[in-house]
């Protein structure tokens, strides 16, 4: 008869004695079948973490096959939502019931949106880098939802002395002369009327936001909000109506990072999550560096900035 092959991880003690906060595996990549709120599922390729503690100090280790045999089960026989990954989760602990009493699991992937043009009625699609972060406790369990959404910041500042040097220009052409309205029309449309534009910057929101109920997740909806807060999201399909429109919207909605950061968190506070994090970075066109704000809800034990 064969012998039994050994397992090291269940019968060997440990080498140096110690409990552990997490083990597991990280960057594990798996296609993963995602329940959107409002959407139709849609087929994602995430990269996966997936941990147990050990709270056994004489435990050699823990059995990584069963973490990862139970998340391909959940990559081919289920979808991803807030009660099949807490079922997941639920699992990694009784597997390990011996040495485990909390677990984590992590998904990061590109979530795509189809999103129209701001006048001309173009779509195209938008891909939103997306964060999924849930942990079992003895306490229960808590279920995070990262996204990432980027905008257009135009800074005030420099909005403020554009408008200066072009009102210098406009005295030095015509300081000696009475205008007809069709004169000034005109000069304001030519290269020479325009000798100056505010600086802006592709810039990003991080939204991290704790979720309240187990309901498929919100993602479109949370992508909604930010792109209303802020007002001058990019764009996917662009004509020049879409253009103009997009260069009028950030004329009228000028900001610095601390004005954007109030935008999103006021948003935020509408809506029932249990907990919210922002960062808000606009990266400088200006500046070798970034300008960044962060805040957060501000309940107790929960997300710090």
């Amino acid at each position: 008869m064969p012998h039994q092959m050994p397992d090291i991880a269940s019968n060997s003690p440990a080498q140096t004695e110690g409990n552990i906060n997490w083990v597991g595996m990280s960057e594990i990549e798996m296609p993963m079948l995602l329940d959107s709120l409002d959407e139709a599922p849609q087929r994602v390729s995430a990269k996966v973490e997936a941990f147990v503690n050990v709270i056994v100090p004489s435990a050699k280790g823990i059995h990584m096959s069963r973490l990862f045999l139970r998340l391909d089960e959940l990559s081919t026989e289920e979808s991803l939502s807030p009660s099949t990954i807490s079922s997941a989760l639920n699992d990694f602990v009784s597997s390990h019931d011996d040495i485990s009493d909390e677990a984590q699991l992590s998904f990061k992937f590109d979530y795509h949106l189809r999103r129209a043009s701001l006048l001309s009625g173009k779509k195209g699609w938008k891909a939103y880098p997306t964060t999924i972060t849930a942990t079992n406790t003895p306490t229960g369990i808590t279920i995070d939802l990262g996204i990432e959404v980027p905008y257009s910041s135009t800074c005030p500042c420099s909005a403020a002395l554009s408008r200066q040097l072009i009102q210098k220009a406009f005295i030095e052409q015509f300081s000696d002369k009475t205008l007809e309205q069709e004169q000034i029309v005109e000069w304001l449309g030519s290269t020479e009327g325009i000798v100056a534009t505010p600086h802006s910057q592709r810039s990003v929101a991080q939204i991290k936001v704790r979720l309240s109920t187990m309901d498929d997740f919100p993602i479109k909806q949370l992508v909604d909000l930010i792109e209303h807060a802020v007002q001058t999201p990019v764009q996917a399909a662009v004509k020049r109506e879409d253009e103009q429109e997009f260069a009028r919207l950030n004329a009228s909605n000028l900001m610095f990072c601390e004005d954007a950061v109030r935008r999103v968190t006021h948003a935020l506070n509408s809506e029932s999550h249990l907990d919210y994090w922002v960062r808000i970075n606009h990266y400088e066109s200006l500046h070798a560096h970034n300008a960044v704000a962060i805040a957060v809800k501000g309940v107790e034990n929960g997300f710090t900035a």
